[in-house]
């Protein structure tokens, strides 16, 4: 056996003498966390959706109804001046309706990240209007409102004692 690996000879062992590691062997992690400690600085952020990409799947949903439209026309033999007239007019109501646009994300599938992200901001704002919240709103900033009025109370209270004990 060469490098002092396994066995000298494999002989009388039962085995064929041939050395494999160990696949189950688990390392020893890095000793750093592999989050940050300042759950002040984790905040959540919304996926933005890429409006490029909505706007792509927005024209392939009307063009894949125009081309159906054709496809049929075709096979009933119609006129192609007539296709195009009809196919024309069909991609025109289609882009003035907005085909494509969706509020909920019931009908959307998972590998539709953008439709989701979406989908989730314009629910995100309904409830932030109907609960009442401003835009504006920060989390956690009643908390520190809080803080600031028991810290100002405090050196309120700092200064009177320091006043009276001047007195």
């Amino acid at each position: 056996m060469s490098s002092n690996v396994g066995l000298s000879t494999p002989r009388g062992s039962g085995t064929s003498g041939y050395v494999q590691r160990n696949l189950s062997h688990l390392r020893p992690r890095d000793q750093t966390a592999p989050y940050p400690k300042d759950f002040d600085s984790i905040k959540h952020r919304q996926r933005q959706p890429d409006k490029d990409i909505l706007e792509h799947d927005r024209k392939r949903a009307i063009e894949v109804k125009v081309f159906e439209l054709r496809d049929r026309l075709e096979d009933e033999e119609v006129d192609e001046d007539e296709i195009e007239a009809q196919t024309e007019a069909l991609r025109r109501k289609l882009s003035a309706e907005g085909q494509g646009e969706r509020t909920t994300a019931k009908g959307l599938k998972p590998h539709q990240v953008h439709e989701l992200a979406e989908a989730k901001i314009k629910e995100s704002e309904k409830l932030r209007k109907a609960l009442g919240i401003s835009a504006d709103y920060e989390e956690g900033s009643h908390w520190r409102k809080q803080e600031e009025r028991l810290r100002e109370a405090n050196v309120e209270r700092g200064r009177a004692e320091t006043r009276r004990e001047d007195e």
